[in-house]
């Protein structure tokens, strides 16, 4: 079964940020591929669209997070962990009615879903860092 509402969106998201670091695809791309996507409307879909531009227009913001809170450059990451970390980071910036908590659970649980073994940690640490920057009122 699909997963609803932002959690669906996320899940969508990863794949299609893992897809865009493929193949070069660029945000307009992603949503138009993603129109017609199975599960496009049991997510939601304006969180989904949103959250591919704010990411599309600052991922070297987002890049350069990475590298800051973790200890590995953005582009030596697995696909999808960068893909996963772009969504929380890009949460964190631009998603202040999104709980810090939520942003880092859901996170996790992406990475676990279609991550690497263990990856989960990686990316626990590294947003966990990052909250504590980006979002101090809410740690």
């Amino acid at each position: 079964m699909a997963a609803q509402g932002r959690h669906g969106a996320r899940q969508l998201l990863v794949q299609a940020f893992y897809q865009s670091q493929l193949s070069g695809h660029a945000g307009s791309e992603l949503l138009e591929q993603f129109a017609d996507h199975p599960d496009i409307g049991k997510s939601d879909r304006a969180y989904f669209e949103q959250l591919i531009e704010q990411i599309e227009e600052s991922r070297a913001t987002l890049d350069a997070h990475i590298t800051e809170f973790g200890d590995i450059p953005a582009e030596q990451l697995d696909p999808v962990e960068r893909a996963v970390l772009w969504i929380a980071l890009a949460e964190f910036c631009f998603q202040p009615d999104v709980p810090a908590n939520v942003i880092l659970n859901e996170a996790v649980e992406l990475a676990k879903l279609y991550g690497a073994e263990g990856g989960y940690r990686y990316i626990n640490g590294l947003l966990d860092k990052a909250s504590t920057n980006l979002r101090p009122a809410d740690v």
